[in-house]
């Protein structure tokens, strides 16, 4: 039986913001890979780098292991790893480096190698799979394991052959989604993730994926694993799932990981229904679009499944904005699906990105007031974002010379030419940020007035922060407009 030791290029550590949040899930997609070799055969283990110091941890574990393959599989459900920070691909090419010095055979498979294939090939890697990869991995290894001389037959692979770049046709994603093993959980030691979220959450958030790919066509958003095509797991293998790790780790909440949770007609009903079915109780939060989340049959289903918060790619509040990002969705939209959730008690959340090519002034204060009028339950800021395989990379890329990756999910660099300097965009994510708290606590301080009778200690607490953020606006207003000047 050959050995194959898994691992991912994430490293908690090594991401700033992400440490000090504190919440992270394990690599979803390393484990279905892990599961499926397993399942034919293969003795599999995982060194996680979630929680490693650094790479040398997971260099350790390649050479107290010396498997015969050395499978580097980053979880393509994490919006993380589609960033392809540079901190983490120096971090992956140490590691291939080594164990290609150690003789193991190494594959990778992630958002950032098929992106930059050759630089990975350079550092060591012997194959780099293309987009959804647990079927070409397995075809791969049992080609490898049989001493075929021959790789070109295996869709979706790069290699080297005679010092040439080798990349055969791309594979077409797997549609029977519940043909793949349940994930490898077994592999995961839970207890730091446990640990982490209790401490600063204070509950435990595990991860599922019901769904792959997307089909919708925002020109910013890049596809490299799943791709545009939507395929879905049925509802009764998910909830044989959930049972499996209600029964293994006492969890207290799911976040579904899908790029668009729930999009199949039916399949919501159909999965409330099996829960109730099997009298299992969950909370949860997904994410969505707003035009998706305007039928109320869907809102009450998804209230009666266990939907606590939906994180809806709001993106901008100005509609010549979306329109540019082909979006595909209204303003109008945005505030009607928003009201509509709060009417079944499920928080709306939203992805706010500025700074995208033609974005004024008068834009930005649209999305502003968007997120004021609307106060969602989390907000989550970015700047825009290019990523190789879009139109919108296509656009700036010549612009990307000196820099086309962040170093972690926090730099918030600006990396093209817009109307303002980047510095005016880290500054306007601060300013928005305190904005929206300030009207946050201005809410919970009517409550006081419009409802005494349900004052508690927490709401007064929210409401007296009102008088702590005004002058705290005040003051990142005035630096946001220092920057503003100097652009």
């Amino acid at each position: 039986m050959q050995n194959i030791l898994f691992s991912h290029s994430y490293f908690l550590r090594f991401d700033p913001k992400q440490w000090k949040i504190g919440l992270p899930y394990p690599p979803l997609g390393t484990l279905y890979a892990a599961a499926l070799m397993r399942e034919n055969g293969y003795h599999v283990s995982l060194a996680d780098s979630m929680f490693a110091d650094g790479p040398n941890e997971i260099i350790a574990a390649v050479e107290k292991n010396i498997p015969e393959f050395f499978v580097l599989y980053d979880d393509g459900f994490n919006y993380l790893t589609k960033m392809c920070l540079t901190n983490m691909r120096e971090a992956a090419f140490k590691i291939i480096r080594h164990a290609k010095e150690k003789g193991c055979i190494v594959i990778v498979s992630s958002s950032d190698s098929i992106d930059h294939y050759q630089e990975y090939l350079e550092q060591g890697a012997d194959f780099i799979l293309l987009g959804e990869a647990e079927i070409t991995l397995l075809e791969l290894i049992n080609a490898i394991s049989k001493n075929e001389s021959s790789h070109l037959h295996i869709p979706g692979i790069v290699f080297l052959q005679d010092g040439a770049v080798v990349k055969t046709v791309r594979r077409n994603v797997l549609k029977d989604l519940d043909s793949l093993p349940l994930p490898a959980w077994d592999l995961i030691d839970i207890g730091p993730y446990r640990n982490s979220w209790i401490k600063n959450a204070g509950y435990f958030s595990i991860n599922l994926a019901t769904t792959r790919g997307c089909p919708f066509k925002c020109n910013w958003c890049a596809k490299p694993i799943y791709g545009n095509r939507y395929n879905s797991r049925s509802p009764e293998n998910v909830v044989q799932e959930i049972k499996l790790l209600k029964e293994k780790f006492l969890f207290g909440h799911i976040w579904f990981c899908d790029d668009i949770f729930g999009l199949k007609p039916g399949w919501v009903r159909d999965f409330a229904n099996c829960l109730e079915k099997e009298n299992l109780e969950i909370k949860f939060k997904i994410q969505c679009r707003a035009d998706l989340l305007l039928q109320e049959n869907f809102i009450s289903d998804l209230a009666r499944a266990g939907c606590e918060n939906i994180w809806m790619g709001a993106e901008s509040g100005s509609q010549k904005i979306l329109d540019a990002m082909d979006k595909g969705t209204t303003v109008e939209q945005i505030y009607i699906s928003a009201q509509l959730l709060k009417k079944y008690n499920i928080k709306p959340s939203f992805f706010i990105q500025f700074g995208y090519p033609g974005e004024t002034k008068e834009d930005i204060k649209k999305t502003i007031g968007m997120i004021n009028d609307l106060l969602p339950y989390e907000i989550g800021i970015s700047v825009s974002y290019p990523l190789p395989g879009t139109a919108f990379f296509e656009n700036v890329k010549a612009e990307l010379a000196q820099k086309a990756n962040w170093t972690d999910s926090n730099e918030l660099a600006l990396m093209f030419k817009n109307i303002y300097q980047p510095a005016f965009y880290k500054q306007l994510h601060n300013y928005v940020h305190v904005n929206y708290r300030k009207h946050l606590a201005l809410g919970f301080l009517k409550n006081i007035f419009l409802h005494p009778k349900k004052i508690n200690i927490a709401g007064i607490k929210k409401a007296l922060s009102f008088f702590y953020f005004i002058p705290l606006v005040l003051f990142e207003k005035i630096k946001m407009k220092q920057f503003e000047k100097l652009s």
